[in-house]
């Protein structure tokens, strides 16, 4: 429901893409801060009862095991050996092969209420809600306060306009006139009614924290909209509008509101106090845009019933998918694309849920399903070619953004995403005239255009123009803002390490990577940079130091291993050197360093080796699942 960043077109309360695996990565590092109403909100409404299974995979990052088994082929099997096959396949997030065992395993076994549950919950999140219907009318047999059941029969019920058996689900689970979610979804269930003062009665009787105001307001004005009540309408968005500004889809609302009652430019002056706040976001571009032509006023948000209780679902959902309460947030807008399976929000936020998820093949899929009607349709392309290169189907991925390119030559973030890829495949040159091309856009460069030079920094100096990578690391160093405490970092630590690297300006550059620790003193890779710059420098026992804290930090890494093992040897610890080798090369290196160190093992350091991998602090490159 909330927007608050530039980089999150989806309508988060709080996400940001979350794209920043730096060593080889390829997107801007963006610092953002939670508000607390949303921890309270995750708090308040992640009491459904989530299946054990995909809870303990949260923090795996696994794609499916495989081709997804046919419910006849998972009869053929034993219960017990069903039940194994839906734990392994909940444990790395294959909902759609857990459904799969968990129903098979229900059919061998139908009194077991255990696998019943978790049947019914992993259909629910793999999106099958027709599926999980007759589950869930089972699960209420056995407990009639089911929440997630009844919340399920009670969408079913709305979405074959079943008015009063919807409220009838929703007031039937406890405590459900405290309870947001069904709060909100009874509101408009009574707008299916004819009753709309009903519904926001419902909302209003609501009690609950401060920030639930938000919700009533927003909720209760999009409702009256519906209904014609057009001046009570104004008053409660104006009021939800008041609480938060920032906030995209209470500003979208009520700007296409006031295009209506009021007049365009009352509409314009809402979308741009926004844009003040976060420029150029697709939803506001394309909303000022309509409104410039002759007669342009802007629909309502809301039309429906479905389309409301389905934007109640993403709101929350979309709130839940980064506080911890990701298995929920899954389920609610499965639910929300049912109910609207054009719903642009919803499908954003389920893909961008998915990539944090690590599962970028069943990204790929949600963002397919973009309608190209939806100003936001660009942003799903350009995400989904991330997604593609994430599994290495990198031509894939260029090509995708390649015809982006070609219908919108100006179109900055499908350059720079291009330029990231071709980075991330070492193919710098490539790179390099990419990132150019996306500067030759800009004519006066701010702050928010920092990351591209600083990536064609990069790009330069892998291709030996140092000059120009020089250039554009003090540009980047210039423009990035001081409160980027990571962005800028990264931009002293590359520039720092280049200089020390090269034996110029040594001190000097020791000194950028010192103070790039200094804001980011948990970041392994730069702390290796600093110990390796004081190994170039000769200062040995000060980069044992260093490096070995970098290894506290980043244990799992092979550059900083070996790193270690150079500096225990040049500091006379030959044993623990070739220890420290041993572990780099247990530890998968790059195919090209992979012979230096066991040249090092087998031989020891030589007077003039040739360095592995040099680790820049951009952190590892990503690796597909």
């Amino acid at each position: 429901m909330l927007d608050r960043c530039p980089a999150d077109p989806t309508g988060a309360f709080s996400r940001v893409r979350r794209r920043s695996s730096p060593r080889n990565d390829e997107r801007a590092i963006v610092t953002i801060k939670t508000p607390f109403r949303v921890l309270a909100l995750a708090a308040a409404i992640a009491t459904a009862v989530v299946s054990p299974g995909l809870a303990q995979a949260r923090n795996q990052s696994f794609e499916p095991l495989g081709a997804t088994p046919t419910f006849r082929d998972a009869l053929r099997g034993s219960v017990y050996g069903n039940v194994l096959a839906a734990r392994l396949a909940s444990n790395v997030r294959d909902t759609s092969a857990a459904s799969v065992y968990w129903r098979a395993a229900l059919r061998q076994d139908p009194r077991n209420n255990e696998i019943l549950e978790r049947a019914f919950v992993t259909t629910l999140a793999d999106g099958n809600v027709d599926e999980a219907g007759p589950l869930a009318e089972r699960l209420i047999q056995i407990d009639r306060g089911h929440r997630l059941a009844r919340l399920t029969l009670a969408m079913r019920a709305l979405k074959a306009k079943q008015f009063q058996t919807a409220r009838t689900h929703l007031t039937a689970a406890p405590r459900a006139n405290a309870d947001l979610t069904s709060a909100l979804l009874i509101g408009w269930t009574h707008l299916g009614s004819g009753d709309a003062q009903a519904g926001v009665a419902a909302l209003d009787r609501l009690t609950g924290a401060d920030w639930y105001n938000l919700f009533k307001n927003f909720h209760a004005g999009l409702i009256l909209d519906a209904a014609g009540r057009r001046a009570e309408a104004g008053r409660r968005l104006e009021e939800a509008y008041k609480q938060d500004p920032t906030i995209l889809r209470i500003v979208d609302a009520y700007g296409r509101w006031a295009s209506r009652a009021k007049s365009a430019d009352d509409a314009r002056q809402i979308f741009a106090a926004y844009d003040k706040v976060i420029p150029n976001h697709p939803v506001i571009v394309a909303a000022q845009e309509r409104l410039s032509q002759p007669g342009g006023s802007l629909p309502m948000l809301v039309r429906t019933s479905q389309a409301g209780a389905a934007e109640v679902l993403y709101g929350l959902g979309s709130a839940l998918s980064r506080q911890g309460g990701e298995d929920l947030a899954l389920i609610y807008l499965q639910l929300a694309r049912w109910l609207e399976p054009q719903q642009d929000m919803a499908i954003l936020s389920l893909a961008d849920l998915y990539e944090y998820l690590k599962l970028p093949r069943r990204a790929i899929a949600v963002f397919e399903a973009m309608p190209e009607s939806s100003p936001l349709y660009r942003n799903a392309q350009i995400q989904r070619a991330l997604n593609l290169e994430q599994l290495d189907r990198t031509d894939e991925a260029r090509k995708a953004l390649s015809d982006l390119i070609a219908r919108n030559p100006q179109d900055l973030e499908a350059l720079q995403a291009l330029g990231n890829i071709q980075r991330a495949r070492k193919m710098f040159g490539e790179a390099a005239e990419t990132y150019s091309k996306a500067l030759a856009l800009i004519s006066d460069p701010g702050p928010q255009h920092w990351i591209y030079f600083y990536f064609r920094g990069i790009a330069y100096e892998r291709t030996k123009q140092w000059a120009k990578a020089e250039a554009d690391l003090k540009k980047a160093l210039e423009l990035i803002p001081e409160n980027n405490a990571r962005g800028r970092a990264q931009v002293l630590n590359y520039l720092g390490y280049s200089w020390v690297d090269q034996g110029i300006n040594l001190e000097e550059g020791l000194a950028l990577v010192r103070k790039a620790v200094e804001l980011t003193p948990e970041d392994g890779y730069i702390v290796d940079s600093l110990g390796w710059a004081y190994y170039r420098m000769g200062r040995y026992e000060e980069a044992v130091a260093e490096l070995e804290r970098a290894i506290e930090l980043k244990p799992e890494d092979p550059v900083i291993n070996d790193h270690l093992g150079d500096a225990y040897w040049k500091a006379g610890r030959e044993l623990e050197a070739r220890f420290q080798w041993n572990h780099a090369r247990d530890l998968k290196p790059e195919p090209d360093d992979l012979p230096r160190i066991l040249d090092k093992i087998a031989n020891g350091l030589t007077d003039n080796p040739v360095q592995t991998s040099r680790n820049t602090g951009e952190g590892p490159a990503p690796k597909p699942n």
